[in-house]
């Protein structure tokens, strides 16, 4: 019997960029920026935060995402999976205070129920899958859009308070923040678009450096505040299991529940991997937007549930991918070529 080398299974992606997170958080815990250091932090962190939603503004074609509303009902499905299911899970996880979950928690567990799907590994995980990659992109583009207006409003409405305190001019942060920068890089498109196509790979550095500076940033407060005293080994167990259900029902619901409305197989494997997913790379400016001072506790229940699915849907992915395509099964929908959208 031939003797076995040990190594990691090939299904388990641990994302080199989540090894960046926990180093920025741990540096974060090891040398918080405080004082002066803390309010240029804080300066150049909502500077990044415009700069990120300029070009979120700037990448997305209008021609493309008119194009793709021709597949509405699937764009629908996704949407009402992010921004309808996910917030009533959400809002259920109130019933897990005091016992599994602190106030403080179940407030980012709520927060990471309400922000938009993923983009990337979407369209990733739906081409191993051999699903509907065109309606993937286009799903995970819309859901992004969508989430940098209703995020906001869904947040303040359902966390009212907990949130560090919406207000007006919690609103009008966001406003200034989040949604003018967007706005401003629809309208240059014109005439950047061309020059952040060329430069996709370095911007995409800088994409990931604004975000780093974020959590560096939203930690480092909290740490000043002293607010980790309030997270255990054991809470942190449990919001990984209450994560975990999570998941799992999502992935249920939007697998049974697109194939109870009719989807075929291609499509309902775009529906799973778009509607079951939460946005890191959307989730975290917008936290440090609308939770201030208490962004690190907020952030932390999405920067695990991030993780979490990029494992749990490699090994779906890849079983999916080996599943035989039964035209018993599969309605006619699913053997048509996939339809842009």
């Amino acid at each position: 019997m031939s003797r076995r080398t040990l190594q990691l299974p090939s299904w388990l992606p641990i994302d080199p960029y989540i090894l960046a997170l926990i180093g920025t958080v741990v540096l974060a815990a090891l040398l918080p920026a405080s004082g002066t250091a803390a309010d240029v932090a804080g300066g150049a962190s909502t500077g990044a935060v415009a700069f990120l939603f300029f070009l979120y503004g700037a990448r997305l074609s209008t021609a493309e995402a008119l194009d793709g509303l021709k597949h509405w009902r699937l764009h629908l499905t996704v949407l009402a999976c992010t921004f309808v299911v996910f917030p009533l899970l959400g809002l259920a996880s109130k019933g897990l205070v005091p016992y599994v979950l602190t106030p403080q928690l179940q407030s980012g567990f709520l927060f990471l129920c309400l922000v938009p799907s993923t983009i990337q590994s979407s369209i990733a995980f739906t081409s191993i899958a051999r699903g509907n990659v065109p309606a993937a992109i286009c799903a995970g583009s819309f859901s992004s859009i969508a989430g940098i207006f209703v995020t906001p409003l869904l947040a303040a409405a359902l966390l009212g308070n907990s949130g560090g305190g919406f207000s007006a001019d919690a609103l009008l942060k966001i406003g200034v923040q989040l949604l003018l920068p967007f706005v401003a890089g629809q309208l240059l498109r014109r005439w950047i678009g061309g020059f952040i196509a060329r430069h996709k790979k370095v911007l995409g550095y800088v994409d990931r450096g604004s975000i780093l500076l974020v959590v560096y940033t939203a930690f480092s407060e909290g740490m000043v505040a002293g607010i980790w005293h309030q997270v255990t080994p054991a809470r942190l167990g449990a919001l990984l299991a209450a994560e975990a259900v999570l998941l799992a029902l999502m992935l249920a619901v939007s697998w049974y529940g697109a194939k109870r409305l009719g989807f075929g197989r291609e499509d309902r494997i775009a529906i799973q991997f778009a509607g079951s997913k939460k946005s890191l790379a959307s989730g975290l400016p917008m936290a440090s937007v609308l939770f201030g001072a208490q962004a690190s506790l907020a952030v932390l229940p999405l920067m695990l549930f991030h993780q979490m699915q990029l494992m749990v849907c490699a090994v779906i992915a890849k079983r999916r991918a080996r599943d035989p395509q039964d035209p018993l099964t599969d309605n006619a929908s699913a053997r048509e070529p996939a339809t842009v959208g």
